[in-house]
């Protein structure tokens, strides 16, 4: 009989001795019974043309097989299990009241692309929801104290090893309750089931940092404070003419960084070299050495040289710029200028490479990779930010877009009078978690009342009266007496990923998509019959790309 055949046996059980635990790959072994078999049927034979040998490797397309055969992907799919049955007898321990809401929405211009749902009423179409975020809201004026649910989001992004089209978040949200209530929340749920399921301890209370700190600091709004390599300006450190040499920018702002190696050779500098040059040759690299702003400068501190190595920056500058970091024998120092505008975004080019840099180091051994866990907190986000042409934002003429989404209400009261004086200076109450670089998730305090939420649109945004129209159901909401309210939403997904150690949420889902966002099994998103086309009243058009009509 094939291995892999599901079987009926037939015998007699009894309670036997558990051997010592030994190691069985994928098997999942009974240990406290054996049995006098006495007879063996097949239920569905596997059949001989699929080869399945415990070194064969199934791919994304017999991804049953890949279930069957890994066991630590089984493992995962448990343990996600597990921390959702965790999450969710503590939120009735708060008397949190689990919802579920609409998955057949409409498109609203919340921030992110969407999934369209065609119906065979002519022209009218459904969305599938970013978020439960309106309708989340909605409860919140409908007599609902406490919400959440394990909520499907749906968003047509481009796909990275993070990002799924669809996927699962820990929606929750609070009325009558301030900021720190809902971080305090969330707080309780993460140190119960890090010590649940990790037996880890996480501070209490969790580390909180700005958004300006954040950005300066680690040239990111999701920082892995685990390791240093903290950036500092050094512009006023520089003579101009160096300045000129690195950057065409006029009056840039120039960072630094320290990269301090555990482990070279004894031919420390040069190993060092080397270790740069490949780095900077690489696919990776060549993205930082051609940046418009100038590419980084890149130094290695080396006794043997005219001053430490720093010859390139003058003998005051050198004496400061080592002093500024401690600079030692085999450190790096690297240097990157930017425009000197406001931060806005989610990192800078110098953030950026200083987590490539480190990244490459700990895979090459010169670094040991940082362990445990950093929880923080990034609050005191920029309520909006410039409009950008790869997102869609709200649509509004105004050149600005909300940072998160436009119901997020300011922070405090000189946020609201900065709202007609420069609406790009105003902080929203907005507060992200992040735990060792990964941001798990982000949520705010919401404006509850209607004529706020309509002038944020109207006169901040910009929005035409069409897409304001399209709120009409929220500002109804918020005009029937709709109490202040703030709320989360944690990537599930992502935040199993973190637990586990893995790289990519796809290792704890049970059917992922794919980097181009399809599922390789069962062959979607699949192609419309023309028969699909005429009943749902869609044609397919030609693209810019097409070459033929």
């Amino acid at each position: 009989m094939p291995m892999h055949t599901p079987v009926a046996l037939r015998g007699l059980l009894r309670e036997r001795k558990q051997p010592p635990d030994q190691e069985s790959g994928s098997i999942e072994k009974i240990k406290d019974v054996e049995m006098d078999l006495l007879s063996v049927q097949a239920l569905n034979e596997f059949p001989s043309d699929i080869i399945a040998t415990p070194e064969t490797r199934f791919g994304p397309e017999q991804r049953h097989l890949q279930l069957r055969a890994e066991a630590e992907l089984r493992k995962a799919l448990s343990y996600r299990s597990e921390v959702g049955l965790t999450l969710r007898s503590k939120l009735h321990d708060l008397e949190f009241v689990e919802i579920e809401t609409p998955l057949l929405f409409k498109s609203t211009p919340e921030g992110a692309r969407e999934f369209f749902v065609p119906t065979r009423r002519k022209g009218l179409a459904y969305a599938l929801p970013q978020s439960p975020q309106q309708f989340k809201q909605i409860l919140m004026g409908s007599g609902i104290p406490k919400y959440y649910q394990f909520a499907r989001c749906f968003r047509d992004e481009d796909l990275r090893a993070d990002r799924q089209p669809e996927f699962t978040q820990l929606d929750l949200e609070m009325s009558f309750v301030r900021a720190d209530q809902v971080t305090d929340t969330i707080e309780e749920l993460i140190r119960c089931i890090w010590l649940k399921h990790l037996k880890v301890h996480l501070p209490d209370p969790f580390p909180r940092m700005s958004y300006e700190a954040a950005m300066s600091q680690y040239g990111s709004d999701k920082p892995d404070t685990r390791f240093g390599m903290q950036i500092s300006r050094i512009e006023y450190l520089l003579p101009g003419d160096l300045i000129s040499k690195i950057t065409p920018l006029q009056h840039p702002v120039v960072e630094a960084f320290l990269l301090r190696l555990d482990s070279v050779s004894s031919n420390g500098a040069s190993t060092i070299r080397d270790f740069i040059t490949r780095f900077l040759d690489s696919a990776e690299g060549s993205s930082f050495t051609s940046n418009p702003d100038g590419g980084p400068g890149i130094f290695v501190v080396d006794s043997k040289k005219p001053l430490q190595g720093f010859q390139a920056l003058g003998f005051e500058a050198a004496e400061r710029v080592e002093d500024m970091f401690q600079a030692e024998d085999g450190d790096l120092v690297v240097l990157q200028a930017r425009a000197n505008l406001p931060h806005s975004g989610s990192s800078t080019s110098l953030g950026d490479l200083r987590l490539a840099l480190h990244a490459a180091a700990v895979k090459a051994g010169y670094i040991t990779p940082p362990t445990g866990f950093a929880p923080l907190w990034i609050t005191d986000f920029p309520l909006f930010s410039p409009a950008s042409e790869t997102e869609p934002g709200q649509g509004g003429s105004a050149g600005l877009a909300a940072t998160h989404h436009p119901f997020t209400s300011p922070k405090t009261p000189s946020d609201v009078d900065m709202l007609v004086v420069d609406p790009s200076k105003v902080i929203g109450d907005h507060y992200d978690l992040v735990i060792n670089g990964i941001e798990l998730g982000g949520g705010s305090r919401r404006i509850h009342i209607a004529e706020m939420q309509a002038f944020i649109m109207r006169d901040i945004l910009k929005m035409s009266p069409e897409k304001l129209a399209e709120f009409s159901h929220l500002l109804g909401v918020l005009r029937a007496g709709c109490p202040p309210h703030a709320g989360i939403a944690l990537g599930f997904d992502r935040l199993i990923a973190l637990m586990l150690g893995k790289s990519s949420v796809r290792e704890v889902m049970a059917f992922p998509k794919s980097g181009k966002g399809e599922d390789p099994l069962v062959k979607s998103p699949g192609p419309l019959s023309d028969e699909s086309l005429k009943t749902y009243f869609l044609q397919i058009r030609p693209s810019d790309h097409d070459s033929t009509p």
